[in-house]
């Protein structure tokens, strides 16, 4: 099977890996061979991306954990393997070559922790014992020569969830981090990683299958439509049947619910903040305890499409397939799990294609028009508040005056919180999207980019359905 469209090879690596867990697990012999599935990816005696292979194939061990759900005691399904995390340096401030052991050492002046000495070359030197990385020396040289080594998962984490340990390796705080994937994506070494329930998956199809009296919905992202570039949209759409789901919905369809609810619902309170990324809800719990009352109290349009098909539908099974790792935190919640079964990210999804050989480039496209226009537009950042402004309009609520801030990335989420919890800001409905971008920029996507804005927008514009009353009329 040729390579497909990932933007890393990190990328590429997780997926061959997802791509021979779930091969094993349709013909029943994953655990026969799980000791064989490293040695498949990496077949010779010579490394490809490690020092030696024996190590390549420890972590690829490890990575088949994840790929099989990981550590089962920890909720949160981002997971650090600690093994493959031992290349980046340590960081914190540094004095490179640029020094010119000047005479002014304005460096040892301002630092207030004596953390700065000079050798005979009078060249500065940094004890890190001492140094609170408060930064004041990197601001004061006049060559620039000291600078911060930050590890690209911390840099990615926004919300300083990642810590260093004591073996040096990465460290995610719980109580801190929101599940959005941000460090997964960035992690040069993929050492930091989503764990998969793609074997819940496998095995719901297969007990379909085997006689089980229930029909398996795959509730798919409006944001596939920037996904799966090597095939058309509909062909998605009879791939995904073809893996032995009985349907495919929108979970944009739950995007015009949502909105119908969510602008109803801010006419009456006066302000709110969305409950559509689960991320962003995540971040507001933990660090804006005041404004709690404030999420919105409707169910992300995942939860709300999955609650309506279970209702109407009897032994109906939910699986959610999405750009978005922190939807496999959404799922475990007490308020969500009712309604969905499992989550797959795009990564996951191709996966599952490729273990089955299907080549869905050879198939009739499928059919997915359930939503509207602005259903369809939750995917990218901005989209969400011009579906309440429009569900403001329908349902007659136009005197109320929509004063919407949307936030792309958690940064401007934090900062639009701030100041809102200050009084700074007289906005009364804050869109809040972890990722920047959008769902657009998810961790779990095969692809990142502008290009993905345009290709929702025109996703949206091709909806059958022109309103949110329109699409929602048909429930």
């Amino acid at each position: 099977m040729k390579m497909r469209k990932f933007d890393t090879k990190v990328q590429y690596l997780k997926y061959k890996v997802l791509r021979e867990v779930a091969k094993e697990a349709w013909n029943d012999t994953l655990y026969d061979n799980l000791l064989d599935i490293s040695k498949k990816i990496v077949p010779g005696n010579e490394p490809t991306m490690r020092c030696c292979v024996y190590k390549e194939r420890a972590i690829l061990d490890e990575r088949v954990k994840m790929a099989m759900g990981g550590d089962k005691e920890n909720p949160n399904p981002i997971e650090v393997l600690e093994i493959a995390c031992d290349e980046c340096p340590v960081g914190g401030y540094e004095v490179t070559n640029a020094c010119r052991g000047c005479l002014a050492h304005r460096c040892e002046d301002v630092c207030k922790f004596g953390a700065l000495s000079f050798d005979l070359n009078h060249v500065a030197h940094i004890d890190k014992s001492k140094c609170k990385e408060c930064g004041a020396c990197a601001k004061v040289c006049p060559y620039t020569a000291i600078v911060n080594r930050v590890r690209p998962c911390e840099n990615a984490c926004k919300i300083k969830a990642i810590s260093m340990n004591d073996n040096k390796s990465a460290h995610i705080d719980n109580n801190k981090c929101i599940s959005c994937g941000a460090c997964v994506y960035q992690c040069p070494f993929g050492a930091i990683t989503d764990k998969s329930y793609i074997l819940n998956v496998i095995d719901l199809i297969k007990k379909s299958k085997a006689g089980k009296d229930y029909k398996i919905y795959a509730v798919v992202a409006p944001s596939i439509s920037s996904q799966f570039v090597y095939a058309k949209l509909g062909q998605v759409v009879s791939g995904i049947k073809a893996l032995g789901f009985h349907t495919v919905v929108e979970a944009a369809l739950g995007a015009d619910m949502v909105a119908a609810a969510e602008s109803k619902e801010l006419a009456e309170k006066g302000f709110l903040t969305s409950s559509c990324c689960p991320a962003f809800v995540s971040y507001v719990e933990k660090n804006f305890p005041d404004l709690i009352p404030h999420i919105s109290h409707n169910l992300s349009p995942m939860a709300t499409i999955a609650k309506y098909i279970k209702d109407t539908t009897p032994n109906a099974k939910i699986v959610f397939i999405g750009p978005c790792t922190a939807k496999k935190a959404e799922a475990q919640r007490e308020s969500v799990k009712p309604y969905i079964d499992a989550v797959l990210t795009f990564e996951e999804l191709q996966a599952l294609f490729d273990s089955k050989d299907l080549d869905i480039t050879t198939m009739e496209e499928g059919v997915l028009d359930n939503a509207s226009y602005f259903g369809r537009i939750f995917a990218r950042c901005g989209g969400l508040a011009d579906a309440v402004q429009e569900g403001l309009n329908e349902q007659g609520l136009e005197d109320f005056e929509l004063k919407a801030i949307s936030c792309d990335g958690i940064q401007e989420c934090k900062l639009a919180l701030l100041k809102k919890s200050k009084g700074k800001i007289d906005a009364n409905f804050i869109e809040g999207m972890a990722c920047v971008g959008g769902c657009i920029g998810g961790a779990g996507c095969l692809t990142h980019g502008e290009k993905n804005k345009a290709e929702v927008d025109k996703y949206g514009k091709e909806a059958f359905e022109k309103t949110i009353i329109d699409a929602i009329s048909i429930l």
